[in-house]
């Protein structure tokens, strides 16, 4: 049976269903920059299959999944962090971390949930709505469930006040959202999730699109060649 097609300004992108598999990136439009394929599902098996292509989902509520593989693309070397005098203000007397109403403590992986739906509902300056919906939550729970999403958590005082979250397939690491309450806490978050993945090896933290907060922290962007190279070689290590 042939493929079918969405047609949209740019030209032509794969409609998804449970039998095909997601077309080569040299297939990716132009503009919208990096757009894959549209459809599909979110199980678990088909994300995995995503990431390891270099390949996510990004579409916000009542739109069909949408899949993506922007060039160039941000990413950030674990080795090349960078923390702002500022921040490492709050980093200081030995990881004690401390904020004006308290001590900050970081965790990994004990609040996965409650990181994302603070993700999907903490509202943002540049997005009139979230793309994190109760389908991507659930799916990326079960992604947790099965070992393949992290979560780093900022807790204040007892509380969840900040945290990022992503998917780790080997050695490669694909940053998805990051959330705060309270000043400086998904950056806390950020820089515990950084330590903890230098500590499982991973090379690379996909962080998909250019933002000032990324390159403040040390991101770059490579072009999908390069990322797709280096990709290859982590996820399989």
């Amino acid at each position: 049976m042939a493929s079918a097609y969405y047609k949209l300004p740019d030209g032509y992108v794969l409609a998804l269903d449970a039998e095909n598999a997601f077309p080569a990136l040299s297939d990716a439009l132009n503009e919208p920059n990096g757009l894959v394929a549209i459809g599909g599902d979110l199980s678990v098996a088909r994300l995995l299959s995503a990431y390891k292509q270099g390949i996510f989902p990004w579409f916000s509520e009542g739109e069909p999944i949408m899949w993506w593989s922007p060039n160039p693309r941000m990413v950030l070397y674990p080795d090349e962090l960078k923390i702002s005098k500022s921040l490492a203000k709050t980093l200081k007397h030995n990881h004690q971390i401390y904020h004006q109403n308290g001590t900050f403590e970081t965790r990994i992986n004990t609040a996965f949930q409650s990181v994302i739906k603070a993700c999907g509902n903490t509202p943002r300056n540049d997005q009139p709505g979230t793309w994190i919906t109760d389908e991507m939550i659930s799916a990326y729970c079960d992604l947790h469930a099965q070992g393949f999403a992290v979560c780093a958590e900022t807790w204040l005082n007892g509380e969840l006040v900040g945290g990022c979250y992503g998917v780790k397939i080997g050695r490669m690491f694909y940053g998805e959202s990051m959330f705060h309450l309270v000043t400086d806490a998904s950056k806390v978050a950020f820089v515990h999730l950084v330590d903890y993945l230098k500590g499982q090896q991973v090379g690379m933290i996909d962080c998909q699109m250019k933002t000032p907060l990324l390159s403040n922290f040390g991101g770059r962007e490579i072009s999908r060649d390069d990322f797709i190279q280096t990709l290859t070689k982590l996820v399989n290590s």
